[in-house]
């Protein structure tokens, strides 16, 4: 098991079990389906499609991502703030 899903903290942070079910598979899905992770890994960048629920629950911990009051996922980037519906990426939130 990953150790900071035991964290309660974390659980806290998103605002209950559920909703960090629903952050981690929306992301997920984002990034499955090619929207680059927030995350700089550096030279080591297998890590990212090594794990991509590590790199999920490194972008919450972060505080790169979040689920808004719409259930939608709010990705923030250095240069702006994008938005995932789902499946769709929005650019430029």
């Amino acid at each position: 098991m990953i150790e900071e899903l035991k964290d309660e903290g974390l659980v806290r942070k998103i605002g209950g079990r559920f909703k960090l079910s629903a952050l981690i598979q929306k992301r997920l899905v984002a990034l499955n389906d090619g929207v680059p992770s927030v995350i700089d890994y550096g030279r080591d960048s297998s890590t990212a499609t090594r794990d991509r629920l590590h790199t999920v629950i490194q972008e919450i911990l972060q505080d790169k991502i979040n689920l808004n009051t719409e259930n939608t996922v709010r990705i923030r980037h250095d240069e702006g703030v994008s938005m995932v519906f789902d499946d769709e990426l929005t650019e430029g939130y």
